[in-house]
């Protein structure tokens, strides 16, 4: 889980500046984010106590975060220095899909963390088979999706970073 966390207009935009406060905001929200799905990953592998209040303010920082998403990437802010991609201005929909789909995951977890209990219990783990109609191998096409409501904690957050790596690695660019 914790290597998961380690995420249509068709003219070109612009290169974002150095120093550029959009970037800079955006970067420090990436951040934010990582930090917070790694903060829930380690107390679900075991790696940090688990704590109520860490987990729903882990949480809540997610669901905030990804709220913002989609706006803090507008056009003129994309390409180098940047590590986003100006792809992401030729696939906006797709882009801002997967915004709302983590945004969707995101709520539900904050949501369950609400009401977090003392310890970790069975229901917030992750058993049995795939819930989003996937497989070890992908999502089924045409597969419906479970609802984030009915899904435990920790298939939430495994969902949220699969949604991640995956923008990362349509729509970021390697920085060396």
């Amino acid at each position: 889980m914790l290597a998961l966390a380690g995420a249509l207009i068709l003219a070109p935009s612009l290169a974002a500046g150095p120093g550029d406060p959009i970037v800079a905001a955006r970067q420090a929200s990436m951040k934010e984010m990582a930090a917070a799905a790694r903060a829930i990953a380690e107390m679900f592998d075991g790696k940090r106590a688990y704590e109520p209040a860490a987990f729903k303010a882990a949480a809540d920082t997610l669901s905030a975060r990804v709220a913002a998403l989609t706006g803090e990437f507008p056009r003129g802010t994309l390409g180098a220095p940047s590590a986003a991609k100006p792809e992401i201005d030729q696939a906006r929909q797709e882009f801002e899909a997967l915004a709302r789909h983590i945004g969707r995951l995101a709520d539900a977890l904050a949501i369950k963390a609400q009401n977090a209990p003392p310890g970790i219990t069975a229901d917030m783990r992750m058993t049995g088979p795939p819930m989003d109609g996937g497989s070890l191998l992908g999502k089924r096409p045409g597969a419906a999706e479970a609802d984030p409501a009915d899904m435990p904690a920790e298939h939430l957050l495994h969902l949220i970073l699969q949604d991640c790596a995956s923008c990362h690695a349509k729509f970021r660019r390697k920085v060396e």
